[in-house]
């Protein structure tokens, strides 16, 4: 199960899963200098982590590499999601305390999520069912 990424580490792979295409650290760099101070060594060694964790694959090309995420956001929030609950004492309670912060917007999400997940011939079963 992955393990929040630090806030660097973050910053990069949004960009990386925002522009959903091969990128280079100097790209990366680039766009995160917007915002801060930041050097280019500092940003090809948070990538350069990021591919030996899994989360970036990278292609030489010429002296540099492209990178690209090997999932998506979505499936790195829900493994989080997975985590936490699976770590819960009682997953019906850390269930029941989650919805109950959910905005009205998020429950709505949930509500089509559930939809799209029963009509793609997935149902969920009941306790004690396999």
């Amino acid at each position: 199960m992955p393990r929040p990424l630090g806030d660097l580490e973050d910053a990069v792979m949004t960009r990386v899963w925002e522009w959903n295409r091969p990128v280079t650290v100097r790209e990366v760099l680039e766009d995160l200098q917007q915002g801060r101070q930041i050097a280019y060594t500092t940003v090809m060694t948070v990538m350069d982590n990021l591919h030996q964790k899994g989360w970036l694959r990278r292609e030489q090309e010429g002296r540099a590499y492209r990178y690209e995420a090997v999932s998506t956001r979505a499936a790195y929030a829900a493994a989080l999601m997975n985590e936490a609950w699976s770590e819960s004492d009682n997953p019906a309670a850390a269930l029941v305390a989650f919805f109950g912060m959910m905005s009205p917007q998020q429950t709505e999400a949930l509500r089509d999520a559930l939809r799209v997940v029963q009509l793609n011939g997935e149902r969920l079963t009941e306790p004690g069912e396999r």
